[in-house]
C-alpha cells in the first residue's frame, strides 16, 4: 500500500537541509508553506486530514481481507486433514 505522508504545512527538506538543520540553533531556517488566504489554507489542511483518513480506512480494509484469506486457507486445510 503506498501511504504518503502530509507535508502541507511544511516544506519538505533536502538532505543537506535536514544537516543544516541540526546545527540551526537559532530556528532561522524553519519554512512554512503559505496560502493566499486562510480559507484556502484551512481547505488544504482539511483535505489533507481526509486523504490520511481515507488511507487509513483502505489499509484497514485490506487488512481484515488478508486476515479472512488467511483464515479461509486454514480452516479449508483442516477439513482436508480429516
Amino acid at each position: 500500500m503506498n501511504r504518503e505522508s502530509s507535508y502541507f504545512l511544511f516544506a519538505r527538506p533536502s538532505f543537506w537541509a535536514g544537516i543544516a538543520a541540526l546545527l540551526d540553533f537559532g530556528n532561522t531556517l524553519s519554512v512554512y508553506n503559505e496560502s493566499p488566504t486562510p480559507r484556502q489554507a484551512d481547505y488544504f489542511a482539511m483535505k489533507s486530514d481526509w486523504v490520511a483518513v481515507g488511507n487509513d480506512i483502505r489499509y484497514a480494509i485490506e487488512r481484515v481481507d488478508q486476515d479472512r484469506a488467511v483464515r479461509s486457507r486454514h480452516s479449508g486445510q483442516e477439513a482436508q486433514s480429516r
